[in-house]
């Protein structure tokens, strides 16, 4: 069937499929789900081991590589990177780029990981994490001042449950939230002198906070359930706790021989700082398929209802907000169209004259309606790669059309009538212009086809380009004809020139033009256009050799371009990453931010409303920010690290306030290695420049790394040169004398349970308040964990004798240095050699590679 002709005869039926797809891409707009950057999948699970008190050493042998080795067995399985640090293995697990399907392998990691644990030390069980790549597009903050942190928490409950009944929201954390403890603080040398034990201790709470059924009573017509007491109901029922003291048989309440308080984790390992003040931040994400735009307007709503709610002091705030981002981004789109319909219009209306270049600017809005409904019908949101492939499409659509409506316009020229003329051309240059189309968008099908999550994060651009071609070309052979047909004119005296056959008797002018046809291109322009044409045809060998030479000079001066695959984003919001050396104590990471924030409200805040600067900033302390955007990779929270993420008044003065909050944390901090950063587009890339060395021999492979620093910092434009492996950290030995311990009558795990007990404390049982669950932590009340030289004093309890010896009797205290983490990668060990781009030599990443490479 030829569908010009049948659009052309049937024209009602046309212009309603028209109107139709004009319709259905307006309600794709509306109804097409909308986010910042296009859905990937993050192929990564963790397996997050906790083993307090081991070394790393100890961590990865008894914990990671028992766990990698069962799952390097899992087929999918593409590397396996693992973090080994004092307390924690964190095994990170990438599958391979060509899974589509991610939960089943992730159950069998789960069932891999379940079938290690009896291999592990006691207590120590794994967690795997799934849903590592969760994207939290709003990031909101909450500060009360005068409310206790037990309040703020409950407000952030109250605030998560509201939010969670907005239909796009899928989930919201809470983060910054301090776990709670009800605290049993002894002293030593009160229990020695009452003939108890901390074991003892733990073993009567145990046994005094259960929850027992006690059955029930069948009077015939009823069945009456007992419940029996005995759960600690409230912390006064834990200081009523009878303690029977041995050997005299008389009892007291445990509040008499110990501090019963409810309280927070001591010391703390995370906290949250808000401009300035401690606060709570509630990250929201998006549902499969939402509109980010409408989750955004249904946050703030009820955001501003809740703030109505609760009293003055309590503040919300936006730190992060994907949705403002995405609105920006479609407006700029919308603009964008509209700019283009008007240059085409104009451009056409210049060149082409009035009906025609009207003819031609009706495909610019049809074909994008036409790509809206496709994109609506194989589930392509808008977002950045989208939005970008519909631009650069704006450029190309009009090919078709101008090709078209100039065949049909000439046609008529030379005597056909309108139909004949559209029918014609259409027959003719539909397969020219079909594949005219798909060559174009062929260049776009290598990133559809790169099995890598850029390939997939960059897929959109091929696909919208693709559709959008293939629309301009199905409208080209259809409506094109139609409009010619129904509004294209020819000039009456040219029209009756032809028809009297002057064309054909006419004689060549001296410009080879044809009196009747040619005297509008008898200027000056076009007779040197016609004279260089007819030099460049009479020597075609010089015309081809020059034609490549001028390809030749373009590759050479794409050398000179500058090469970035994903630009910085154009937004005020930009990222730090704060990294102290490894052993630094929470307190200190948390003095520095402290000190740092003074600095950006002292220089970098403004005074007033409206000036430019600094808006507001958020730190994450002791533990690593949510991923807010796709381009943001969080980190594994720990006590020398904090994150940053700030905003700035406007996008003018970011660099400024990045330049100048780098240059004071380098003066004031020497130690701090700082990485201050706008956002990037497209998936996350640690570092701009990495390079990895694999080995087993740990010496050899620090040799090296040592060289490859050498050399990075040799060259122009490196900055902040450091390794993933960090400085050997400060250990405490306590080597135990075996003679001494027995002959004191204690063993070794007396020896374990005291230091656990007063450095750290023991969970002796759980405390249920509501539906929260609160544990009751049995420790030492002196604080000897903050002085070395008390450690030696700490009174280990004898289980069999009853005796309290000092520490320092039967163990010596030795000082070691070890790694601060042991990190392997493929079960080798891995150190990366990271370095960062100055940006005031403006060098880029290739740029550096190209001098280090070679070496």
């Amino acid at each position: 069937m030829d569908i010009t002709r049948y659009a052309i005869e049937n024209k009602v039926v046309t212009l309603v499929a028209l109107a139709a797809v004009l319709f259905a891409g307006g309600q794709a707009y509306l109804n097409l789900p909308r986010a910042e950057d296009p859905g990937f999948e993050i192929r990564v699970a963790r397996v997050i081991t906790p083993f307090p008190g081991a070394s790393p050493q100890r961590v990865e042998q008894l914990v990671t590589d028992k766990l990698e080795q069962r799952i390097q067995e899992i087929p999918e399985v593409d590397n396996i990177v693992s973090t080994s640090r004092t307390n924690v293995s964190i095994v990170t697990v990438e599958l391979k780029e060509d899974v589509q399907e991610l939960q089943p392998v992730f159950d069998r990691l789960r069932r891999k990981v379940e079938q290690v644990e009896p291999d592990l030390p006691q207590g120590v069980v794994s967690t795997v994490d799934d849903e590592f790549g969760d994207v939290f597009g709003t990031l909101l903050t909450l500060t009360a001042e005068g409310f206790s942190y037990r309040e703020l928490e409950e407000i952030a409950e109250q605030v998560r449950s509201e939010l969670l009944k907005i239909k796009d929201v899928a989930k919201v954390e809470i983060i910054g939230a301090q776990p709670e403890r009800v605290f049993v603080e002894y002293d030593n040398a009160r229990l020695a002198e009452l003939g108890l034990s901390t074991g003892q201790l733990q073993n009567i709470l145990q046994t005094s906070n259960i929850i027992i059924p006690g059955g029930a009573v069948e009077t015939g017509a009823e069945s009456i359930t007992l419940e029996p007491s005995g759960a600690y109901e409230t912390v006064e029922a834990i200081r009523r706790t009878v303690i029977t003291l041995p050997g005299t048989g008389d009892v007291v309440f445990l509040g008499d021989i110990a501090d019963v308080d409810r309280g927070y984790v001591d010391p703390r390992d995370e906290e949250i700082r808000i401009t300035g003040r401690e606060g709570l931040v509630l990250a929201i994400s998006m549902r499969d398929g939402g509109d980010i735009i409408a989750l955004g307007d249904q946050v703030l709503s009820t955001i501003d209802r809740l703030e109505q709610r609760y009293p003055i002091g309590v503040s919300f705030g936006v730190q992060s907000f994907q949705p403002g981002v995405v609105e920006r981004s479609v407006g700029d789109f919308t603009s964008s169209v509209l700019q283009a319909i008007v240059i085409v219009i104009l451009s056409m209306l210049i060149f082409l004259g009035l009906r025609t270049g009207l003819v031609v600017a009706t495909l610019i809005p049809m074909a994008m309606m036409a790509t809206l409904m496709m994109m609506d019908i194989f589930t392509i949101g808008l977002d950045q790669i989208s939005l970008a492939a519909l631009i650069i499409a704006l450029g190309l659509l009009v090919d078709n059309a101008i090709v078209m409506s100039e065949a049909i316009l000439v046609g008529m020229e030379e005597g056909k009538s309108a139909k004949q003329a559209a029918i014609a051309s259409a027959r003719e240059l539909r397969v020219p212009l079909l594949i005219s189309s798909l060559t174009t968008a062929a260049a776009f099908l290598p990133i559809y086809l790169a099995e890598s999550t850029v390939g997939e994060y960059t897929a959109p651009l091929a696909q919208v380009i693709t559709i959008t071609l293939l629309s301009s070309w199905l409208l080209a052979i259809t409506m094109i004809p139609l409009l010619c047909v129904l509004f294209l004119r020819v000039k009456k005296s040219r029209r009756a020139a032809q028809e009297n056959g002057a064309q054909e008797n006419a004689e060549p002018t001296a410009e080879g033009q044809t009196n009747a046809e040619g005297q509008e291109y008898d200027s000056r322009f076009y007779r040197r256009y016609r004279a260089f044409l007819t030099a460049l045809l009479k020597r075609p060998a010089w015309t081809l050799v020059g034609a490549y030479g001028l390809l030749l000079v373009a590759l050479w001066g794409f050398g000179f371009v500058e090469q970035i695959f994903f630009p910085e984003k154009r937004e005020v919001l930009f990222t730090g990453e704060l990294n102290l050396p490894y052993g630094t104590s929470f307190e200190q990471t948390q003095a520095v931010v402290v000190d740092i924030e003074d600095f950006m409200r002292a220089e970098l805040t403004p005074d007033r409303e409206g000036e430019p600067g600094l808006d507001n900033w958020t730190f994450f302390v002791g533990t690593g920010a949510p991923r807010f955007n796709l381009g943001y990779s969080p980190e594994q929270g720990r006590s020398n690290y904090a994150a940053l993420i700030a905003n700035t008044t406007s996008f003018d003065v970011q660099s400024d306030v990045m330049r100048r909050l780098r240059t004071y944390m380098d003066r004031r901090h020497p130690g701090l290695d700082a990485k201050i950063k706008p956002l990037s587009s497209g998936p996350a890339t640690a570092n701009p420049i990495e390079v990895r060395l694999y080995g087993d021999d740990a010496t050899v492979l620090f040799r090296l790394v040592d060289q490859v620093k050498e050399q990075l910092s040799a060259i122009d434009g490196t900055t902040n040169i450091s390794d993933n492996w960090g400085q050997f950290t400060k250990k405490l030995r306590v080597e135990i004398d075996e003679v001494r311990a027995r002959r004191a009558g204690v063993s070794n795990q007396d020896i374990a349970v005291s230091l656990q007990t007063a450095l750290s404390g023991v969970e002796a049982t759980q405390f249920r308040e509501a539906a929260e669950i609160i544990p009751i932590t049995l420790r030492s009340g002196e604080r000897v964990r903050e002085s070395i030289s008390r450690i030696e004093s700490i009174n280990v309890y004898a289980q069999v004798s009853g005796r309290n010896v000092p520490l320092g009797q039967v163990a010596d205290i030795r000082l070691a240095f070890e790694p601060s983490q042991i990190l392997r990668r493929d079960r080798s060990l891995a150190v990366t050699v990271r370095s960062g781009l100055d940006p005031a030599v403006g060098r880029t990443a290739f740029d550096i590679a190209d001098e280090l490479v070679p070496w």
